[in-house]
């Protein structure tokens, strides 16, 4: 049984009277890759934020693993084992690739309050606190495929790239589940088929949800998926099931592919 690391339930999200997310539930397990698909205006999007906190629910509840972080900051979510990627690539542009990955790294290190002792005790501190950094950010950069790139300037990379780069830096903050949301959009088939190999890479370690509107990279990757159309989910399941699905076909599928 795979360990379940975020479980949602009931989430619903009201802008006035439009409820953009209504009654949604989604469990997400470890070594599993969850995909969230629907037209434009599902609320996949508005989904992806409830689950992280950049937006407040309605109603609902949240537990990312056995605790409830209902209502809770992004910044506390995201120190709890939460990591995400954002529709816009969100780096450090004219910084290398080493060094987006080092900042994402230190986030994850406590604030200590100033000490005027603190120099007794300091040097062994920080060489723990600098190895432990230092792990984090060269395994992210192993797994997103940038070993050779470390030096490259963020700015001066491909897109492709700097979607490895963006998932490397979330990497860093060792997170135990992951929300990507669109981490194909505007990819060449080559740029698309490293960031296919990428996602299997990370799978085995982590829960992931996946926002995606490429329909190949969705089948070929997710275990579950879940269909959202007006804010509602409307199937729910394996690839296969929901491929077979007549109302899946019929409100998605079946108008665009």
């Amino acid at each position: 049984m795979h360990d379940l690391l975020l479980s949602a339930r009931g989430l619903t999200k009201r802008f006035g009277g439009l409820a953009a997310v209504n009654g949604v539930s989604v469990d997400l397990h470890r070594g599993k890759i969850h995909a969230v698909i629907g037209p434009n205006g599902a609320g996949k999007s508005t989904l992806t934020n409830l689950l992280s906190g950049d937006l407040p629910p309605t109603a609902g509840a949240i537990k990312l693993g056995n605790t409830d972080v209902t209502g809770w900051t992004p910044e506390r979510i995201s120190r709890q084992g939460l990591g995400r990627s954002y529709q816009k690539t969100n780096i450090f542009m004219p910084l290398t690739v080493h060094e987006n990955a080092r900042l994402a790294a230190q986030s994850r290190e406590p604030h200590q309050p100033w000490n005027p002792l603190g120099w007794l005790s300091d040097t062994r501190a920080d060489a723990i606190k600098n190895r432990a950094i230092s792990e984090r950010l060269e395994s992210a950069i192993e797994l997103s495929g940038l070993k050779d790139r470390r030096t490259a300037i963020a700015g001066a990379m491909s897109h492709g790239e700097q979607r490895q780069l963006e998932i490397a830096m979330t990497l860093a903050t060792k997170p135990s589940v992951v929300l990507l949301d669109e981490p194909l959009a505007g990819m060449g088939v080559a740029e698309a088929e490293r960031m296919v190999d990428l996602l299997n890479r990370i799978k085995p370690a982590h829960a992931i949800m996946l926002v995606e509107h490429d329909m190949d990279a969705v089948f070929a990757l997710a275990d579950q998926l879940t269909v959202m159309v007006n804010g509602e989910v409307i199937a729910h399941g394996t690839p296969p099931d929901v491929r077979a699905n007549a109302a899946v076909q019929a409100a998605y599928l079946g108008e665009d592919h």
